[in-house]
């Protein structure tokens, strides 16, 4: 993986197109191939499909309750395969393995490091249970601890580690075993923003030298955009978006995923550079299309006025209400509704011009030339 494969822009805007191949299909020999079924009672059903080549790291999104723990867990082993569902890693059949006998290595949110055992100890339990003797396990967790910077922690027991530190002892311990499936859930989850930061990156370098599937779960976009070659959305148990990092910022398909790339999100039906909204507004567009079609534009894109504005060039222009303000890194979000419910982004500065507050009536302004639409 390429720097450049791994760049997005920020959430608060659509992402630049990058030329980006998509991942070759795995061998039946090689790789990932499963289908994921779970089911739980009547109230929840997840069927998932997911392949990847070696080297491929895909992420996986979705909202609370959406399943993407469950198919994490059942990578694992750690959760039964329902009616339906397999697993196929370099062409064995695992669906009915322990998890024991998986060449699978995971990286657990809390990281479940062993409190009694040193840093080296922690790392050499993998190999241990794999049948390696003691003296050289420890010569091979002594490698992996190298290799991630912790050589001069390898005595420390787990409560003498900072969580960057915690972090990279528990990839270091998943990694000894030389698993074929790396599976990490929530990894930068329990850092602080400053840890998260150079974790990040620091993890982000191991991943691509990871020569096997790694597979993560995460809640955060930016993570999952650094971190992973390829998304995997899921919501209710299925599968509902899946593609390059810039493909999904580009062109959302659901509002969690607009939420989550920080875009505003319109479905309605294009006639030419016009597209009409469902029970609002038409929106004028700078693309030329026919049928179901997505509409999408950054908060950043949208103008704010007073007054209704004249002699602007701007040609789409929708009366609302501010129903909501917060802050938003180093600017102000505020959440409009009216003739069109959005998003925008504007400086302390302009806020405090513009004297705007819950309940402000408002213009709000977005040229067709900053909106990209494409087929729904």
């Amino acid at each position: 993986m390429t720097d450049a494969e791994k760049k997005t822009s920020s959430p608060t805007g659509p992402a630049s197109a990058l030329p980006t191949a998509p991942s070759p299909a795995p061998a039946l020999d090689e790789g990932l191939d499963a289908r994921l079924v779970v089911e739980r009672g009547s109230s929840f059903r997840l069927d998932v499909t997911l392949t990847a080549a070696p080297g491929d790291v895909v992420a996986l999104l979705g909202p609370n309750g959406a399943g993407k723990t469950t198919a994490l867990r059942a990578l694992a082993g750690l959760v039964p395969l329902s009616d339906g569902g397999r697993m196929r890693l370099d062409g064995a059949e695992l669906g009915r393995r322990p998890p024991e006998s998986r060449p699978v290595g995971v990286v657990f949110q809390d990281y479940l490091l062993f409190p009694h055992l040193t840093a080296l100890d922690n790392v050499a339990f993998g190999p241990r249970c794999h049948g390696a003797r003691k003296a050289e396990a420890r010569e091979q967790a002594a490698g992996w601890l190298e290799r991630m910077g912790l050589a001069t922690h390898a005595g420390s027991k787990p409560r003498r580690l900072s969580g960057g530190q915690a972090q990279r002892v528990a990839l270091a311990r998943a990694l000894a075993t030389r698993p074929r499936l790396l599976l990490l859930d929530e990894p930068l989850a329990a850092l602080d923003a400053r840890t998260r930061l150079d974790v990040r990156a620091q993890l982000r370098r191991h991943l691509a030298d990871f020569e096997a599937v790694a597979v993560l779960v995460t809640h955060d976009p930016l993570d999952a955009m650094v971190l992973a070659d390829r998304l995997v959305v899921i919501e209710d148990g299925r599968i509902v978006q899946e593609g390059t990092p810039s493909d999904i910022a580009r062109r959302p398909r659901t509002d969690y995923i607009a939420h989550l790339v920080g875009l505003n999100l319109y479905r309605g039906e294009a006639e030419g550079h016009l597209v009409r909204i469902p029970d609002g507004p038409a929106l004028t567009t700078a693309d030329d299309l026919t049928g179901p079609v997505f509409v999408a534009f950054p908060p950043s894109a949208v103008t704010l006025h007073r007054g209704r504005p004249t002699g602007s060039s701007a040609r789409n222009l929708w009366h609302c209400e501010v129903t909501g303000m917060e802050a938003h890194g180093d600017q102000i979000r505020a959440s409009l509704a009216g003739d069109l419910a959005l998003a925008v982004d504007l400086t302390t500065v302009a806020a405090a011009e513009l004297d705007i507050h819950p309940g402000s009536e408002i213009w709000a302004t977005v040229k067709a030339s900053q909106t990209h639409a494409y087929p729904a």
